[in-house]
Formats: structure tokens, C-alpha cells, sequence
């Protein structure tokens, strides 16, 4: 049965990349407001610092973890840092993603692959590196973040729209090979949401119109209203949740 316990994450320690701002950050928030240690991260060292320094104000006993998570000798290195530290990575959440808008009839082969690199390849690196020390433990929870377009496409996002639905494959392979060492893997699929990277889409009048008028809810989200989704499936709840995607976005991908 559970109880408010069940969502506890004393005692635990969450990394979070590309924490530094966003949604990100307000995820790291939610699961230190549950009890985590959070491990925040981002390639932006001031950026990170002072994330990292806000959190500590707080109250929370965060830390830092800087690497380019299309880096895999960075990300090896940072692993191997927490390692030498003592630190063991319960919880990851693979966050760190980048937008890019053009028509593929005017798309570079270039800006392609540093989208697909930076929202799916990095998870797959970042996740194999905690699975390794999950499977060793017996247990760990790892969270993806896609996106609406892991359902559906939109124009101008192409290489955004195919590593997100990536991303929704990649957690049910990672729900597939690791389930049998403790480990589940699950997804969050956010709707659009108030966030620095969608500030030019929420200023254009006609875009956020077709937002509010698209959405049940009739609003963009709130980066913080993720943060329950991402204690559920960090915690002791979700045991028994494995391979999933739940889309937080009021509504949205489920109506005509």
C-alpha cells in the first residue's frame, strides 16, 4: 500500500542533467524537496555554480557535476569523480536537450547530428554509465525526458521530433535489458511549457494562441508541474513501472 513514505527519497542521490536552468532545475527542485540529494549539471560553469549555491541557500545538500553530455570521455571522468567521492547516483534524470528550427530541405547534416547527439545519444551514454553502477547495486531509476513530438511530429523540428522519439524507445530498451538488475527506466513526455528555450514561441501571439487553444487546460505548463511525476517514478512507487512514458501536458496529445 502506499503511503506518503513511498514517495520519500531520503537518503538517495539524484543526478539531473542540464539542471542549471529550465525544467531541468525545477525537476532537481522537486526531488530535493522529497528528500534527495541533488547533483545538479550543466556545461555553463558560472550558470551551474550559482544553481548550485541557490540550492544550497535552500537548504538542500546540493553539489555539481560539470561535463558536455555529448562528451563521453567527460562523462566517463565525471562518473569516475563521483566514484572517487563516494557517491552513488540512485536517480538520473537525462534532461539535457537543445531545440533547433529549419525545413529539412534547408537542414545541414552538421545541425542535425548535434541535435540528435545532445537529446538522445547523451542519454544513452549518461544512462549506460549510471546502469553500470545501478546493476552493481541492485537497483536505480533512470528518467528520460522526451516530449510531445515522441507521438507526434511538428514542422521545422525534424532532427528534435526524431531524437525524442528516441528517447521513448531508448527507456523501453533500457526497461528491457536492465529490468532484471533492478533497474526501471521510465519516461516523461512534457507539453509546452514556460521555459527560457520556448520564450520566443510563448511572445508570438499567434503560436501561444494555438497553445492555449490546443490544450484542454487552455494554458502552457509550468516547469515545477513536472516535479510530481518525477518523485513518482524516483521513488519506491514506481517499482513495478518499467518502460513507460507519462505525458505531463494538460491534455494535449490525448484530444483531437
Amino acid at each position: 500500500m502506499a503511503t506518503a513514505n513511498t514517495f520519500d527519497l531520503s537518503g538517495l542521490t539524484a543526478l539531473v542533467t542540464g539542471s542549471s536552468r529550465g525544467l531541468g532545475l525545477a525537476i532537481a527542485r522537486g526531488l530535493a524537496t522529497a528528500g534527495a540529494r541533488p547533483i545538479l549539471n550543466g556545461i555553463d560553469a558560472a550558470r551551474l555554480d550559482a544553481a548550485v549555491a541557490a540550492f544550497r541557500t535552500e537548504g538542500f545538500d546540493a553539489d555539481g557535476l560539470a561535463f558536455d553530455v555529448t562528451d563521453e570521455a567527460a562523462i566517463v571522468a565525471g562518473f569516475t569523480d563521483l566514484d572517487a567521492r563516494g557517491i552513488a547516483v540512485d536517480i538520473l534524470v537525462n534532461n539535457a536537450g537543445i531545440q533547433f528550427r529549419k525545413p529539412m530541405l534547408d537542414l545541414q547534416t552538421a545541425d542535425w547530428r548535434r541535435v540528435v547527439d545532445t537529446n538522445l545519444t547523451s542519454a544513452f551514454m549518461v544512462g549506460r554509465e549510471a546502469a553500470r553502477r545501478m546493476a552493481a547495486r541492485g537497483r536505480g531509476k533512470i528518467i528520460n525526458i522526451g516530449s510531445l513530438t515522441s507521438e507526434l511530429a511538428r514542422a521545422t523540428i525534424a532532427p528534435y521530433t526524431v531524437a525524442k522519439g528516441g528517447i521513448k524507445m531508448l527507456t523501453k530498451a533500457m526497461a528491457a535489458e536492465w529490468g532484471e538488475l533492478g533497474i526501471q527506466a521510465n519516461a516523461i513526455g512534457p507539453g509546452y511549457m514556460i521555459t527560457d528555450m520556448n520564450e520566443a514561441l510563448i511572445n508570438n501571439p499567434q503560436f501561444d494562441g494555438w497553445v492555449k487553444s490546443r490544450t484542454p487546460a487552455r494554458r502552457w505548463g509550468k516547469p515545477e508541474e513536472l516535479a510530481g511525476t518525477a518523485v513518482f517514478l524516483a521513488s519506491s512507487a514506481s517499482d513495478y513501472v518499467n518502460g513507460q512514458i507519462i505525458y505531463v501536458d494538460g491534455g494535449m496529445i490525448s484530444v483531437l
